[in-house]
């Protein structure tokens, strides 16, 4: 840890309006956290989105230094790990989202750019199935290895941290406020626990309340730190179906639990389903298959992958198909036709072709995933 760099690296947080985007692309025209508030405020002024205001902001520094020296205090005495989004330990993942956060705190031994992280969210008011739907998720997911996020709530985020530990997978929790505290306090000894199994981690410095504006900041790390988003019961609006739409806009996997018709804790999970915003899945096994993970469904032993040809074994039309695919794994029957510029039903008839040769999966909604 490079304390001198550091201050300038949380004192770049704490810049009024400058935000992470426009933190980063100081840094990025700068070279470093430190250079941005040695540079003079005229040539500020010239990078991108930061203007006259905020260039004022980086020059009148002494008020953020001085709380950046309060908070490496604390950095050092509970062993916190500061991770700038430059660091090599700073979660992959999150570097391909925007709006990621230029500075996380963490406490814990997980590894958090580990092979495969799935995180699990829901109401705080889950019914009797809902929790057994999470408990069955991740004691079936047990001798994975996946790393099982959520955010330290009540309801079915506390579950999935519990049932992980339960269970032998790390977990981590992602929270709304300073590491100086947890919040619910009832969580405090599950926390605790999950420090020695995984970690806490936050983009808010000490001192810091769970007030409610930061809770949709903390979800979008929930989003941009997975592969693959869960979510287990929800009303028709919530935190969790802000997380889904995060982790949507990311690009990641979305997954939902369908729920009884007309129930109110169905209602989010089934509509992110009907509008094509989450598959569904019932089990463990939909995940790791759906995900393309390799895990046996019975014993997550690994599973041998299927044999797939070789593209220049297709025809010319089914390699057009294929290689509509190259950008991403998958895709719409619209974004297909409009891709290969090919009719709907020249395209469906190549599809199931494709899918024959275990080259293509359809999904619900119409989606191809290309699995070649």
């Amino acid at each position: 840890m490079d304390q001198k760099e550091l201050i300038y690296q949380i004192g770049l947080t704490l810049l009024p309006k400058v935000g992470d985007v426009n933190a980063k692309n100081l840094v990025s025209y700068c070279g470093s956290a430190s250079e941005v508030f040695k540079t003079k405020e005229k040539l500020l002024q010239k990078i991108p989105g930061i203007g006259v205001i905020n260039a004022k902001h980086v020059v009148n520094n002494k008020n953020v230094l001085k709380r950046a020296e309060k908070e490496i205090e604390f950095i050092l005495k509970y062993k916190i790990k500061p991770l700038f989004f430059t660091d090599e330990e700073y979660p992959q993942r999150l570097k391909f989202c925007n709006d990621s956060p230029v500075l996380l705190y963490y406490k814990g031994n997980a590894n958090l750019n580990t092979e495969k992280i799935v995180a699990v969210v829901g109401t705080r008011k889950p019914d009797d199935y809902g929790i057994d739907i999470t408990n069955k998720l991740i004691a079936d997911l047990a001798g994975t290895g996946i790393l099982v996020v959520s955010g330290l709530a009540y309801g079915i985020d506390v579950h999935a941290h519990k049932y992980a530990l339960d269970n032998g997978l790390q977990t981590v929790g992602v929270v709304a406020h300073g590491l100086d505290r947890v919040y619910p306090g009832s969580h405090t000894a599950l926390a605790k626990k999950m420090i020695k199994h995984g970690g806490l981690l936050t983009d808010f410095m000490s001192e810091t309340n769970p007030d409610a504006v930061n809770f949709p900041k903390r979800n979008r790390i929930v989003a941009g730190l997975c592969d693959a988003l869960l979510v287990v019961q929800s009303k028709r609006e919530g935190g969790s179906l802000i997380t889904a739409t995060i982790a949507h806009s990311y690009n990641k996997d979305v997954f939902a639990f369908p729920g009884e018709a007309g129930s109110e804790l169905s209602e989010g999970c089934n509509g992110l389903i009907k509008r094509n915003r989450a598959g569904l899945i019932e089990s463990a096994a939909d995940l790791l298959d759906a995900m393309n993970w390799g895990f046996d469904k019975l014993n997550h032993r690994n599973a041998k992958k299927k044999q797939v040809p070789l593209l220049i074994s297709l025809s010319d039309d089914e390699q057009k198909i294929a290689q509509t695919f190259q950008q991403k794994k998958q895709l719409s029957l619209d974004e297909i036709c409009y891709a290969s510029e090919m009719s709907v039903s020249a395209v469906s008839t190549l599809l199931l072709q494709l899918e024959f040769s275990n080259l293509i999966k359809s999904k619900p909604g119409k989606v191809y995933e290309f699995l070649g």
